[in-house]
């Protein structure tokens, strides 16, 4: 059993100014709060259209990561791929990359005169950027990563003796996945899915240079509470207390998967 080591003052000083740091806008939000006029500011119209269109967006958005990211989590975790290194950097590339550099790429590839998007235009009348549908795509785009490193994580760590077992008992690749792997690592998923919907709700920079902020379409409550703050800074607090708590609401239940346990 091995000993608590006491840290050096210093390093409990630099670690308080730390907390501090992180803590204060928190407390500063909250104290400007206005918490007598929450009511009718968040039954606002204009309030409501944005949390139907984030809610709209988001769990679309989640749905298509969670049909995406699971094969190409379990292609990651599980096949050995000559350019698997490449791969992974490729899907973690937008968990680092500015959102606003996200939209613009988004913008060149799946625009009017993007590489893709021309002929989307020409073959399917499809036209995504400024739509909600393009919302979708700039959400699905910042919020895959989350939950591909989650289910991959899980996936690299999960022993396979139980999937190399039904295998010899005449099971089928598929059937293995579905009956054996995938309730193995169910936690994982939801954990994975939980944050990769928050992200695709707080989405901001991708959102606004590839869908654009348009009210009743793309004006996500990211959008709505940047726009309030210009004109209505107590709608803009009643906004980002909104997300603070579906924030919270995702970090309590899957914190362990990212903190260490005692």
């Amino acid at each position: 059993m091995t000993r608590r080591r006491r840290a050096p003052r210093s390093v409990l000083l630099v670690a308080t100014v730390a907390m501090i740091f992180l803590a204060l806008p928190l407390v500063g939000l909250l104290q400007r709060m206005p918490w007598t006029n929450l009511g009718h500011l968040l039954g606002d119209q204009a309030i409501l259209d944005s949390l139907r269109v984030s809610l709209l967006i988001s769990v679309i958005a989640a749905s298509l990561v969670l049909v995406l990211g699971t094969p190409l989590a379990w292609v990651l975790g599980r096949v050995r791929l000559p350019l698997r290194r490449l791969v992974r950097s490729l899907v973690l590339l937008p968990m680092v990359l500015p959102p606003v550099v996200g939209g613009t790429a988004l913008l060149f590839a799946l625009g009017r005169r993007g590489l893709i998007g021309q002929w989307l235009e020409r073959w399917f009348d499809l036209t995504l950027p400024f739509t909600m549908a393009g919302a979708v795509v700039a959400a699905t785009f910042v919020a895959l990563p989350f939950y591909v490193v989650t289910v991959e994580g899980a996936l690299r760590t999960t022993r396979d003796e139980h999937e190399q077992l039904a295998a010899t008992l005449g099971a089928g690749p598929l059937v293995v996945l579905r009956r054996v792997t995938i309730p193995r690592v169910l936690p994982a998923m939801g954990a994975g899915l939980a944050l990769a919907w928050a992200r695709a709700l707080g989405e901001f920079g991708a959102t606004i240079t590839f869908a654009g902020n348009l009210p009743g379409r793309t004006r996500t409550l990211p959008l709505a509470t940047f726009q309030a703050l210009e004109s209505d800074p107590e709608a803009a607090l009643a906004l980002s207390l909104v997300l603070l708590a579906v924030s919270l609401a995702v970090l309590v239940p899957t914190r362990d998967r990212w903190l260490p346990t005692r």
